[in-house]
């Protein structure tokens, strides 16, 4: 075996999954796990766990695999995260773990992300529930939110003997999970359903259609009971760049469009959910989102365009995610940016008006910032234009609650620890931080879990 060769892992044709909903990776065989596993060097000061936001213990669950004790595997992975299988299909490994791997400096780092993936769904395939919780304690705390970093926060505190209730507003949980993510990355019913059913086996109540700021307020939650909340409301507000024509009809925001595509089904005529998608397709931004976002228009039946005014190697997007959409027959167009959408005389979107741009020095973020071209002018047909530039917390919540302070984004302002001017009031992930990843929510909920454990315990000693 060649210890610095990835084993390979099986996908759907490109030509095939351009046009289903079905996941496009298929994951590893116990042989090809176990080989896998196998070239990990299992080191004694390992490089790759301090850039796992959940501080997974890597070579413990990699190395179980390797000996094909899965079960184990999914046992180690329990003790330090709740979403194990998501976490395996969305998280940039590339960026955190992987990067570190002592094998990835002459060769390809361990594939710590697809050997987490395969220990939970071996877990599930094989009906394991892993993660124990202790005795009740007899404390109530609320978790505003069912998406990564309320999931976190609910399984960390179950753990360790709390009451907990999590407030959800849609009629499902999952948050993000289940209406921004496409099942052809993240299925529903084989991997995000079962990992909360695995919350609720940790004895979490989940109560959706429940409006914060609406339905019940934080000091109503307070008065019921409950001595902590975490507020995981994620940043489902989106952003549009505020030029002429984004009112006419065939332009969405990404999160309409992913909604109503994934969490609503618009793609499966079983489904009443409307979506027009026309010929040709327009996507705005360059994003895991935008990525998301035309995948899912091509396999909808559309021509797509991804529209970014930076460079492919600025794309903020995953390798894997970009490649991905490539293969499938995503068009790329880049240093360019939209000025203006027309529509026909029944106001339906049929033209994009663009400019061209170049690079110049960087900006705040690091990234050299984009400049207009003198006469750069050009136009394009289009049908439908996807606005996928980014999305800002809902300040609902913030709006109803005394005492809770949000920065001129509207994020929630919290401390390390989750920790926000209000007392006994935790936050953390997208409503703190802004659109971020699964893997950074889950480890502010994490965070957030332990405090809100100390906070408790400080009241009755």
């Amino acid at each position: 075996m060649d210890r610095f060769t990835r084993v390979p892992i099986s996908e759907q044709p490109a030509e095939i999954r351009n046009r289903n909903f079905e996941e496009v990776c298929l994951g590893y065989t116990e042989e090809e796990a176990m080989k896998e596993a196998a070239r990990c060097l299992r080191c004694k000061k390992p490089q790759c766990r301090p850039g796992c936001p959940v501080d997974i213990d890597i070579p413990d669950f990699i190395g179980c695999i390797a000996d094909g004790k899965f079960r184990e595997a999914a046992q180690s992975l329990a003790v330090y995260t709740s979403l194990p299988a998501v976490c395996g299909r969305v998280c940039p490994q590339e960026t955190q773990c992987e990067a570190t791997c002592i094998l990835g400096k002459k060769g390809d780092p361990i594939a710590i992300g697809k050997l987490e993936r395969f220990a939970a769904d071996w877990a599930e395939r094989n009906d394991i529930h892993v993660g124990e919780c202790a005795l009740k304690n007899g404390h109530k705390v609320a978790v505003i939110g069912s998406g990564p970093a309320g999931v976190s926060c609910a399984g960390e505190m179950a753990k360790k003997g709390y009451i907990v209730t999590i407030f959800e507003a849609l009629h499902e949980p999952g948050g993000v999970l289940v209406y921004g993510i496409p099942e052809f990355r993240l299925p529903l019913d084989g991997v995000v359903r079962p990992e909360l059913e695995n919350l609720k086996h940790l004895g979490v109540e989940i109560e959706t259609n429940v409006i914060v700021g609406r339905t019940i307020t934080i000091d109503e939650m307070f008065e019921e009971g409950y001595e902590a909340i975490f507020i995981g409301s994620g940043a489902g507000l989106p952003k549009f760049m505020n030029i002429p024509g984004e009112n006419y009809n065939g332009v969405f925001s990404a999160n309409e469009f992913l909604t109503r595509t994934n969490l609503m089904k618009a793609f499966d005529p079983e489904y009443a959910t409307p979506i027009k998608v026309g010929a040709r397709t327009a996507v705005i931004g360059g994003g895991n989102v935008a990525m998301d976002s035309a995948r899912t228009a091509l396999r909808l039946g559309s021509d797509v365009t991804v529209i970014y005014r930076r460079t492919m190697d600025e794309l903020p997007a995953r390798v894997e995610e970009v490649h991905h959409a490539i293969e499938e027959g995503i068009k790329f167009e880049f240093l360019t940016s939209p000025i203006e959408i027309h529509a026909d005389e029944n106001a339906w979107v049929n033209g994009l008006t663009c400019v061209r741009m170049e690079l110049g020095e960087p900006d705040e973020s690091g990234r050299r910032r984009p400049i207009v071209m003198d006469n750069s002018e050009f136009t394009i047909p289009v049908d439908t234009v996807i606005m996928a530039l980014g999305t800002s917390p809902n300040p609902l919540i913030a709006s109803t609650t005394e005492g809770l302070d949000t920065n001129k984004w509207e994020c929630i302002i919290a401390d390390d620890q989750g920790q926000t001017s209000r007392e006994g009031v935790f936050a953390g992930g997208d409503a703190v931080t802004g659109a971020a990843t699964v893997i950074l929510a889950m480890g502010a909920g994490k965070e957030a879990a332990a405090a809100m454990d100390e906070y408790i315990q400080n009241k009755y000693k």
